[in-house]
């Protein structure tokens, strides 16, 4: 009887401390993927920040290069196209990572042509307007960089939990999927030429 009970009480102990870790990992990987959560919606955030400048840049823009109607219709064509994208938190995968970096790098692009095209015009460039938006827009493209590679951290964290042994168990039965990354853009990948 003594042996029973012995082995009762190692087996009690043994799930009840599979019990604790377990619930102890589930709340882990809850705070994980609550602060991809957060990080997103910062990346999000930085992102509406620029969004938000473009009609004000665009509209000084336009009031000295009206022979740009061109370019400047390609901006705001990719604002809305950069706006509509939206992604669920809950939904940070792969593709939807990628969808949306897709669209916010057509606006950069547009952006990019946007001050090229700015160099043909003196006077624009000596207004303070124009110069305070440029000055904000190259703020913001620099606070996006930051975020988006906070975001790469704490998903990568949250991606690693999920994978690792013993706690892929938990994940998988608490359905916790991988998080999507940003990833360099293509024209990164190819180093500028320069010539003198």
């Amino acid at each position: 009887m003594k042996k029973g009970v012995v082995a009762l009480v190692i087996v009690v102990a043994v799930l009840a401390i599979f019990v604790f870790w377990s619930i102890g990992t589930y709340n882990n990987l809850v705070s994980q993927d609550e602060a991809v959560k957060s990080q997103w919606g910062n990346v999000e955030n930085v992102y509406q920040r620029r969004a938000d400048l473009i009609p004000n840049l665009v509209a000084t823009v336009k009031g000295y290069a009206t022979h740009e109607e061109k370019t400047l219709t390609e901006v705001v064509e990719a604002r809305a196209k950069a706006t509509q994208i939206t992604i669920d938190p809950s939904k940070l995968n792969a593709t939807n990572v990628a969808a949306f970096e897709k669209a916010q790098s057509g606006l950069s692009s547009a952006l990019s042509r946007l001050m090229v095209t700015v160099e043909r015009y003196p006077d624009l460039k000596a207004n303070q307007n124009f110069l305070d938006l440029q000055s904000q827009l190259e703020g913001t493209e620099n606070r996006i960089a930051v975020e988006r590679r906070k975001y790469n951290e704490v998903a990568q964290q949250f991606n690693t939990q999920i994978r690792s042994f013993p706690a892929n168990m938990v994940a998988g039965l608490g359905n916790f999927q991988a998080k999507g990354y940003f990833t360099a853009t293509q024209e990164a990948q190819t180093a500028p030429v320069v010539k003198f």
